[in-house]
């Protein structure tokens, strides 16, 4: 599936990202994308935590990696899975999906560009 069909459907008319289509696509429950966002909970349950910037930006982030992640992985399930589990070498082995949550997706984003460039891991 195409990066703007994704985005279509966990992005609300409004144009926020919606935590409940995001965790139905990925096929989790909304507690658990908060915590793949590096998110308390209620960021993901109120609404006014919904449509917060940080919020957002967390959302989006993890869908910004997944959607360059899925057409090696093979999907958009199995890029979500490498984002928790596949440890990054050069960051000491942690997650993108630990990396985001201590707010360095940029650095997660900068590494996938560069492996997509033929560059080093």
């Amino acid at each position: 599936m195409s990066e703007a069909s994704f985005l279509s459907t966990v992005v609300t008319p409004e144009n926020v990202v919606s935590p409940s289509a995001l965790a139905s696509r990925l096929k989790i429950t909304k507690m658990e994308l908060a915590a793949a966002a590096g998110l308390p909970r209620d960021s993901v349950s109120k609404r006014a935590r919904v449509e917060g910037r940080k919020t957002q930006a967390r959302l989006l982030d993890v869908i910004e990696i997944i959607n360059r992640v899925a057409p090696w992985a093979g999907s958009e399930l199995a890029a979500f899975a490498w984002y928790r589990s596949q440890p990054l070498p050069s960051f000491g082995d942690k997650t993108a999906e630990e990396l985001v949550g201590e707010g360095r997706a940029g650095a997660v984003k900068s590494y996938l560009n560069r492996i997509a460039e033929g560059g080093y891991a």
